[in-house]
């Protein structure tokens, strides 16, 4: 083996994964429980620290893909009706205006027209599991928005384009909901609420659907995973609209054609929120 065949391998062992993260109600700041253990674990068994996190997140919705550039982001509690101690909540990590133009770079390399928005904050999509991911907040992060209107195969590429960050010691994560039906969540916690449970009952669709999407990804079914909207069962249940499942394909897209797929947590919010992460390599 020559020694570019050897530093070539070196640099494949010691790539990133790309993983998916449901992020839950910004409450999982405080107390993310199971989840945020599996969170903190994921972060921790990483081949190498991260020198940079470019995180897809739902709460970020543009016509074309954008790149945060900030190098000093500021908060942004992009929610209401919560304690106040959520709104006191700092997570001070840098930007890195440097990751966020080799980004940019690869998506017009790629043929995707791009830009970078030098004043973007920091979404609670982000800084909610990075507190758990790196509670330090010394690693730099970049955000990247998603575009409802073009669906997921137009994410997966997006995701395909920026792969070659996995290997020059970029996290990809996604950060979104495998589930996402908010009535039903409230709908559920009510008549919990009302019949004295502790606890609601999972909706039925919601873990057929979970299901389905396991089961495809394990296949490697990717035709009928961009194609969930008409193939899996309730999906349009699952989620009534796209935004917290687009940066699941970000995630796929960063992971290779052939990636192992690890599911690492499967549990739930609530009745109707799939807390699923995935970890791809």
């Amino acid at each position: 083996m020559t020694a570019a065949h050897i530093h070539e391998s070196h640099q494949i062992m010691n790539a990133l994964p790309a993983i998916f993260i449901s992020h839950g109600s910004p409450m999982h700041a405080i107390n993310a429980g199971p989840a945020g253990e599996i969170w903190a674990a994921m972060a921790q068994s990483l081949p190498v620290p991260p020198k940079a996190v470019l995180i897809a997140t739902a709460h970020w919705e543009t016509n074309l893909p954008m790149l945060s550039g900030s190098a000093a982001p500021e908060m942004i509690y992009d929610f209401g009706g919560f304690p106040d101690a959520l709104y006191q909540i700092k997570y001070p990590a840098p930007g890195a205006p440097d990751i966020a133009q080799r980004g940019l770079a690869l998506l017009k390399a790629a043929g995707i027209t791009a830009a970078i928005d030098g004043c973007r904050g920091m979404d609670h999509g982000a800084w909610v599991p990075l507190r758990k991911l790196f509670p330090q907040a010394n690693v730099p992060v970049v955000q990247l928005s998603v575009q409802p209107s073009l669906g997921p195969r137009h994410h997966y590429e997006l995701g395909r384009a920026l792969r070659p960050l996995r290997e020059e010691g970029v996290l990809i994560v996604g950060s979104g909901h495998l589930t996402h039906n908010l009535r039903d969540w409230v709908s559920g916690a009510r008549a919990s609420r009302d019949q004295g449970n502790a606890a609601p009952a999972i909706a039925p669709y919601a873990l057929e659907f979970q299901a389905w999407i396991y089961e495809h990804l394990i296949s490697g079914d990717k035709a009928a995973l961009f194609d969930y909207r008409q193939q899996a069962p309730h999906a349009v249940r699952a989620h009534p609209s796209e935004e917290h499942f687009l940066p699941f394909f970000i995630a796929l897209g960063a992971a290779g054609d052939h990636p192992k797929v690890e599911r690492v947590f499967a549990g739930f919010e609530g009745s109707a929120l799939a807390m699923d992460a995935y970890r791809f390599n």
